[in-house]
């Protein structure tokens, strides 16, 4: 199995909950965003999914869904993201068939063992820091830890995730971390779009 490589660096990757949130994400120039939407089901869902696809045509921002891989696939979108759970269940062959991306979460040594065994086009690995934004099975991963699987991965990109901000991003970056993935630290800021800059401007330093 070999999933498609990414067509440009994943960088800062805003994980957002509705396609509005996608649509200002893509405005602001982000460069990869995910839409984790936990609200939503069946033709809804699949609406909204379709809107966040169209959002993202012709920009540069890169889309990722998370779990519901049938229905990214129907829509044409980027990429899917998945849990380790969700590899049991989803066709990983028919994700790979329809071409797009794979993301994958991890949160061990050998959670990103069985990751990298299937080639996704990223792994990405938390939480780094305490996080409110779920419920995490295992304890904060660390800096020292993330810096392993940098090491680990190999060619494979490493997205970091969980309880990154602007005042931790520097270090989390200096592990060798492709992508800084944010939750609340862009829908809780006071200026979600000045929060996209200063993120991106990390890259630039």
């Amino acid at each position: 199995m070999q999933f498609p490589k990414l067509v440009k660096p994943l960088k800062f990757y805003a994980v957002v909950p509705t396609a509005d949130w996608v649509g200002r994400m893509v405005k602001a120039g982000a460069d990869t965003v995910q839409l984790r939407n936990k609200e939503l089901s069946g033709d809804a869902l699949y609406r909204e999914i379709e809107r966040c696809v169209a959002a993202c045509r012709g920009s540069d921002t890169q889309l990722f869904i998370n779990d519901h891989w049938e229905m990214a696939v129907k829509a044409g979108a980027y990429g899917v993201h998945l849990g380790q759970e969700d590899m049991d269940t989803a066709d990983l062959a028919a994700i790979e068939a329809a071409g797009l991306r794979l993301g994958l979460s991890t949160h061990s040594v050998s959670e990103l063992d069985r990751a990298l065994s299937v080639n996704p086009s990223y792994a990405a690995s938390g939480a780094i820091f305490p996080t409110t934004t779920k419920q995490m099975p295992t304890a904060p991963q660390g800096l020292d830890n993330l810096r392993q699987y940098v090491q680990q991965a190999g060619d494979t990109p490493v997205v970091a995730i969980g309880g990154i901000d602007l005042d931790n991003a520097r270090e989390v970056l200096a592990t060798g971390a492709a992508s800084l993935a944010v939750v609340r630290a862009v829908t809780e800021a006071a200026d979600p779009e000045a929060a996209v800059k200063a993120f991106q401007a990390l890259w630039d330093e």
